[in-house]
């Protein structure tokens, strides 16, 4: 049965997240009529009301937070009250699907279940973890306050979507959930949108060899120990045949592009800040090993890295740290140093280098991975199972 659905999101705007834009499209050939509503980009998806290939996108304005926990409590609690306003407007659905952070949608959830409509909780962050991970202020009053937040959601909420099964499994356990009550869809990149274009020399700046990062630039992304490791890479280890790139912004770019220089990185380190599509693929096209380096922490730890998904599916050889959830999704397509240690993931990208055939190897094996048993074809089946066992 497929009828009106009304996806909450409050982390990024629509389309530019790239989760819900697929979950969203999917949805949308599968029958249904999708509404989003999300904040504004700040340079980007600027537009209150936009209708794109079939969805209906409803966005407000929203400035990120700052100060630390206050300042998430003061940007969530405006969030909530324009998708509150907005989701007024759009009216009675069959489905209302709330994407966290913040685990304060399910108030929209309640107001709208009861006109009739089934929740579905849409868990992209384990929100007790990445509160331990961001602030590093232990099990406190507002930890405590986070983990009552996500037992309600989950106590709303007639089905949830995990993204892996870490996530699964806290949904069974600390959310109580029935196993048929829960589903796995995982992030997947569109393969379509990943692939190979001839790779250019000129974007090695003249090394042999091209280093490269992709992702969001926060305080628990690790941004900082990759740069540490390529200092460790220079001067403990000797090599300086190599330039990297960094794509991608966020909380911590500006001070991450002082870290480069502190550590004499400068001209061995090139930050874009986002990028168009076609240039990232230039630039992974071309790079021989890139880096996952999120440290090990509450929540890294079992999280599934976007990143590592997409460096596989442009068949990328991958150094990690050695995370429970990223050995799921990266498998024998990456090699792993010890959680945190620096050292060892520099050592790890120098044996890369050394080894075009391994390279090769690993890059085959991530890419039968995200076009196989880890294909968004298959996470697009478990999005709409959830969806039938909602409605039925």
């Amino acid at each position: 049965m497929a009828g009106r659905a009304l996806i909450l999101v409050e982390n990024l705007s629509v389309p530019f997240d790239r989760r819900v834009w697929q979950e969203s499209t999917a949805l949308r050939d599968a029958g249904w009529e999708v509404h989003v509503i999300c904040p504004m980009g700040a340079n980007r998806d600027t537009e209150p009301e936009a209708v794109i290939d079939g969805v209906r996108i409803h966005r407000y304005p929203l400035r990120p937070a700052t100060g630390g926990p206050v300042g998430y409590l003061r940007e969530y609690g405006l969030a909530l009250l324009h998708t509150y306003r907005l989701a007024r407007k759009v009216g009675p659905v069959e489905v209302v699907h709330a994407c966290n952070p913040p685990d304060l949608l399910f108030l929209v959830a309640r107001m709208l279940k009861r006109r009739g409509a089934r929740f579905v909780f849409d868990q992209h962050d384990l929100v007790p973890e990445l509160y331990l991970s961001r602030f590093g202020r232990g099990e406190d009053f507002l930890y405590r306050l986070v983990l009552r937040l996500e037992r309600l959601t989950y106590r709303a909420a007639d089905v949830v979507i995990a993204t892996n099964e870490s996530y699964r499994r806290a949904a069974l356990t600390r959310g109580g959930k029935k196993p048929d009550e829960v589903f796995v869809v995982r992030s997947a990149p569109v393969v379509e949108r990943f692939h190979q274009v001839p790779p250019e020399e000129a974007l090695k700046q003249g090394k042999p060899h091209l280093l490269c990062y992709l992702g969001v630039m926060g305080p628990q992304d690790g941004v900082d120990y990759a740069l540490r490791s390529l200092a460790l890479l220079r001067d403990e280890i000797g090599r300086s045949d190599w330039h990297a790139v960094f794509v991608g912004a966020g909380d911590t770019f500006d001070a991450m592009v002082a870290l480069s220089h502190e550590l004499g990185l400068s001209d061995m380190v090139e930050f874009t800040g986002r990028i168009p599509d076609e240039d990232l693929l230039r630039y992974l096209s071309t790079a021989d090993v890139c880096l996952a380096p999120d440290p090990y922490n509450p929540l890294n730890d079992v999280s599934t890295m976007n990143k590592i998904m997409e460096y596989m599916a442009m068949s990328r050889p991958i150094v990690s740290f050695d995370l429970r959830e990223a050995r799921v999704s990266a498998g024998d397509a990456a090699v792993y140093a010890p959680p945190n240690d620096e050292s060892e993931f520099a050592k790890l990208i120098a044996l890369l280098l050394d080894d075009p055939e391994e390279r090769r190897r690993m890059g085959e094996i991530g890419q039968a991975r995200v076009s196989g048993p880890l294909s968004w074809e298959n996470s697009r089946a478990a999005l709409l199972a959830a969806y039938d066992a909602a409605v039925s």
